[in-house]
């Protein structure tokens, strides 16, 4: 009998847990974003702090080939992964499987050698599988507190900041993090003319990736450097934050004052204050670029790493511009309601599913709209992410897991942000499939939503 109660749930999976685990060699396979790598993270150095043998894996997505090739007789722990490759690991036949992840699941689908803690089988709870995994690892020894600010780091990395519930407000209290009110433009710890170069939440058009306008913009604020350095933005006053964030409503009507203005979160990191969206950030620029390694060292603050980290992510930035130019003026395939941006090989697949949510988030497109960014891995297969215009819209998990029935492959997200992986070979009729998709949906929400003067029509 499973528990509806996420406390007693954690509690109840760690005493299995840790009976379970006793004199194995288990296996730890966690996602490669922020999230997944910060839970990679704290379970390692809770497993060190047990004394347990473990390896460890960080994947970009979970197949069923990949699942199929685990070895069945060792203890397999999924982390921010695996809800949505159930009816594979039913299938693989592993001797015992341990899942902690917060992605859309269906109760009836658990295996009988699965244990899974996920808020969506309790209160639904919003939380990071970081934050999970931290609280799972908190139960096993009270020590492990220390792993707060990991957890905290991958919250911001999944965007639950401005969702902060009983759960959450928690674990930032357990990492002893500062709070404070600020522009949400990142990172707020460097100065303020760098930060707007490279701001690509929001894009603020004729600044973002423009040394040029962003004098211009800091110009209009009346911001000026001092002594040849211009303040971080953290620093900033309040009538200075004011007129910067007038400045960049102009260059941008659709974000709104309470968009800009919101909870900044500094982690202390290497013995110094930093943001915690900037480091979520170097942690994906790194695994996104091939280099998890680099990540996990970064996140266990070895200094080697620090310093790999700081110039991947210089680069990876860059290519994160470029690419969103690239989906600002590259071809489109556009429908009422919907816009399909296929990069193939002009946008890496592992930045896809960022530039597409920063499209999501840019001006010029209404509320509702579905971008759908599509991507070359540099092998057989295509990554394909959709992502939500503004807070309403269709269930993307579930659009994609119908049009994915025609298809082989693995679909995982959530109602506003999910993807897939498709065979090259169907890239033209996944196209075809999903534009029918969506254009029924369009007319299903149409009728749903404009009430019928015969109630029996």
């Amino acid at each position: 009998m499973r528990s509806e109660n996420l406390d007693l749930l954690l509690k109840e999976t760690v005493e299995s847990f840790l009976e379970k685990i006793k004199g194995e060699n288990i296996e730890v396979i966690s996602h490669f974003d922020s999230d997944g790598i910060t839970s990679a993270a704290i379970m390692a150095q809770s497993l060190k702090r047990l004394d347990q043998k473990f390896s460890l894996k960080i994947i970009k997505s979970l197949t069923g080939e990949f699942i199929h090739s685990l070895e069945k007789d060792r203890i397999i722990v999924f982390l921010d992964l695996a809800s949505g490759s159930l009816k594979n690991i039913k299938e693989a036949r592993l001797k015992k499987v341990f899942i902690i992840d917060h992605h859309e699941i269906k109760a009836e689908d658990i295996p009988e050698n699965v244990e899974i803690v996920n808020p969506e089988l309790c209160e639904k709870q919003k939380i990071s599988s970081a934050g999970l995994t931290y609280l799972f690892c908190k139960k096993i020894d009270e020590r492990n507190k220390e792993f707060a600010k990991l957890a905290v780091v991958g919250m911001i990395g999944d965007m639950l900041d401005k969702e902060i519930g009983e759960l959450n407000y928690g674990i930032l209290e357990d990492g002893e993090i500062q709070k404070k009110r600020g522009l949400l433009i990142y990172p707020s710890t460097r100065p303020i003319n760098k930060v707007l170069e490279f701001s690509s939440s929001p894009i603020i058009p004729g600044v973002t990736g423009d040394s040029i306008g962003v004098s211009e913009l800091l110009r209009e604020s009346g911001l000026k450097p001092e002594n040849g350095k211009y303040k971080n933005l953290v620093d900033l006053t309040e009538e200075e934050m004011e007129r910067l964030v007038t400045s960049i409503i102009l260059r941008n009507p659709k974000k709104k004052h309470k968009d800009l203005i919101g909870d900044l979160f500094l982690i202390k990191i290497f013995g110094k204050l930093e943001d915690a969206r900037e480091i979520s950030a170097k942690i994906n620029a790194c695994s996104r670029n091939g280099r998890p390694d680099v990540s996990l060292g970064f996140c266990l603050e070895n200094l080697e790493a620090k310093k790999k980290a700081e110039s991947i992510h210089t680069k990876y930035r860059q290519q994160l511009i470029a690419g969103i130019k690239y989906a600002q003026t590259g071809d489109k395939i556009s429908g009422k309601g919907y816009v399909i941006i296929n990069a193939k090989d002009k946008i890496k697949d592992t930045m896809i599913g960022t530039v597409s949510s920063i499209i999501a988030n840019s001006p010029g497109y209404e509320e509702g709209t579905v971008i759908i960014g599509m991507s070359y891995d540099g092998g057989r297969k295509i990554k394909v992410s959709a992502r939500n215009v503004g807070k309403e819209g269709r269930n993307l998990k579930e659009l994609l897991s119908e049009v994915m029935e025609s298809f082989e492959g693995e679909v995982g997200g959530h109602h506003s942000a999910a993807g897939c992986i498709i065979d090259m070979d169907d890239e033209e009729e996944f196209i075809e499939n999903i534009k029918k998709h969506l254009e029924i949906e369009v007319v299903r929400v149409g009728r749903e939503t404009i009430p019928s003067p015969d109630p029996d029509i």
